[in-house]
């Protein structure tokens, strides 16, 4: 309403009132219009935080059995170091070392080959940085993928906002930063998804070679695409019915428009896979006659006899081989951040309101739960690091929750709080976690964190480095400790060691990596109920990174003893 004034009791011509965009308006306006150059930032800010990391930590447990088999492929032209992962991401991680003349050793054990590669030359340095380098185009592409995707959902604001969440999840930075498979899957996937949707919009030639493409590369990057991908198909597919309600003659129709470009596409992805492969050819160990790449046929067979048997893991005060169908629900409410958790509730809540014309915001929550879904009925429960591919999409549904919070801003002055509170805590949490992204636990874990889980969740051998350096600064002359994977000590500085005794504590120094503790020497003794070990009643000395505890036993204490134990329960490395 115009407001006038009165000078000497007549009326003056009304004055206009100048309105100004609500700051939300003006927020998003600027991030739609500089996305794309928001989100190179954060890449940007992402790749620093990952590449600072390489020399902080030694290699982790399945880094040398990584860095060998791509080694392997890329020296002989063979593949046959543990064929339950394909060869994609480990033929780029072996890549940075074998330009600099690192060269397969021929060892019977993978994991010793890898190390040998690592040591070879006295540059263990530069070669773990080079190999883990080989990881970060999938980080990149994996950005690139959220971008796209939430561009698609969102839009250009809800693009950037899913590129800040998505490389401010410690976990994710974590495994950009080591020479595995879980980042290669995660944006070779999202790839998939998305050249899939793409495809089904607009058939044609273009789609479908990119579709093709993004499917080969998915399937040498990690088997769990042969699983995920299938029920992320079931489940968009089963929401677009729903949703749409086509006749059954359309279906028909669309399917039979589209179906040469699909065999296009599954020709050109099967040709990627054996080209990944080095165009073997020859017989897998379960079927009678030749194939092509038969170590991937023979590599999903190991791995469906992986799962059937199970493999030892800890969770909650229990180790099994089974697994537990709680593990990853309890994982995703402990190892992520607050702030991400709170923003997600938020966007499967409320959601913002989007143009006509975008992909529907199920397909997010659609693919996170079937990926979610499949995940908990495995028998492999060894990290939250195994459903990464939901990540992109987590990150997508936390954006959604963050730009809703910011329209209710308009009626409601609390919501700009919480989505900057929300925000900033996940920010600030990220960045104060550096460089112990592996091991991230949000405050709901407390200050034990494994009592809860252990290995790849947390202790990976990665603190192993750090393990040297302390028992230098405290002029340890000796130390006893029985690491978890295949490493030098004395390379990495340490003084004569010895290996751990599962009954009683060395007089002097000893160190134990909680995984060691927890699950192995458990494993042990599944069928002794209540057994303990001393380190679950000595309290440690300080504790090394965030993984190994350290003990100072005088060698004049009274110490401690255990009732001895036969001989098949003794701790052991693996």
């Amino acid at each position: 309403m115009a407001k006038t004034r009165k000078k000497g009791g007549v009326a003056n011509s009304p004055l206009p009132v100048q309105s100004s965009p609500r700051f939300y308006e003006r927020l998003e306006v600027f991030l739609a219009q500089h996305a794309i150059l928001i989100a190179w930032a954060l890449v940007l800010l992402g790749t620093l935080r990952i590449v600072s990391t390489y020399t902080v930590f030694n290699h982790s447990v399945d880094e040398t059995s990584h860095i060998a088999s791509g080694m392997q492929l890329l020296d002989l032209g063979i593949y046959s170091y543990d064929l339950q992962h394909p060869p994609l991401a480990r033929v780029l991680e072996a890549l940075g070392p074998y330009l600099a003349g690192a060269r397969s050793n021929r060892q019977t054990d993978y994991t010793v080959e890898g190390a040998t590669i690592l040591y070879g030359g006295g540059y263990y340095d530069l070669r773990l940085a080079l190999s883990r380098a080989g990881n970060l185009p999938f980080f990149w592409l994996a950005c690139w993928m959220v971008f796209l995707w939430g561009r698609r959902i969102l839009g250009a604001a809800g693009a950037a906002i899913s590129v800040l969440i998505f490389t401010m999840i410690p976990l994710v930075l974590a495994h950009a930063g080591l020479s595995t498979t879980d980042i290669a899957v995660t944006g070779c996937f999202a790839a998939a998804t998305y050249a899939s949707l793409r495809f089904l919009e607009e058939p044609g030639l273009k789609r479908a070679v990119w579709l093709g493409v993004a499917m080969g590369l998915m399937l040498i990057t990690k088997f769990s695409a042969l699983v995920f991908y299938p029920a992320a198909a079931v489940v968009v597919l089963g929401y677009w019915l729903y949703s749409t309600r086509p006749a059954a003659s359309e279906v028909v129709r669309l399917f039979a428009v589209r179906l040469p470009w699909i065999a296009l596409a599954a020709l050109l992805s099967l040709l990627i896979v054996w080209a990944g492969y080095r165009f073997s050819f020859g017989k897998p160990a379960w079927i009678p006659f030749s194939t092509p790449f038969p170590e991937l046929l023979s590599g999903v067979k190991q791995l469906m006899d992986h799962n059937a048997l199970g493999h030892l893991s800890y969770f909650l005060g229990e180790v099994r081989m089974t697994g537990w169908w709680a593990f990853f629900p309890v994982l995703m409410a402990v190892r992520l951040p607050l702030g991400l958790l709170m923003l997600a509730a938020v966007g499967l809540w409320r959601r913002p309101a989007r143009p006509s014309g975008v992909w529907p915001f199920a397909f997010a929550v659609a693919i996170s739960a079937a990926i979610l879904i499949v995940a908990m009925s495995s028998r492999i429960n060894i990290g939250l690091r195994h459903i990464l591919p939901a990540f992109p999409f987590f990150a997508i549904i936390a954006a959604a929750g963050t730009l809703w919070l910011l329209e209710q801003s308009r009626r409601r002055s609390w919501a700009l709080w919480a989505a900057a509170a929300a925000t900033g805590w996940l920010v600030i949490g990220s960045l104060a976690a550096h460089p112990d992204y592996l091991p991230y636990f949000n405050a709901l874990a407390g200050d034990e964190p494994e009592r809860i889980v252990v290995d790849s969740d947390l202790d990976w051998g990665q603190d192993i480095k750090r393990l040297g350096v302390r028992l230098r600064e405290l002029n340890a002359p000796s130390v006893t400790f029985s690491p978890t994977l295949t490493i030098s000590l004395p390379a990495l500085g340490f003084p004569p060691h010895q290996l751990s005794n599962p009954d009683a504590p060395t007089p002097g120094w000893n160190a134990v990596q909680v995984t060691y503790w927890k699950r192995d020497r458990m494993g042990l003794m599944l069928d002794e109920p209540g057994a303990r070990t001393w380190p679950d009643i000595v309290r440690p000395t300080e504790r090394v990174g965030r993984s190994i505890l350290l003990y100072y036993i005088p060698p004049n204490g009274t110490g401690i003893s255990l009732p001895q134990r036969s001989a098949r329960s003794v701790w052991m490395p693996n």
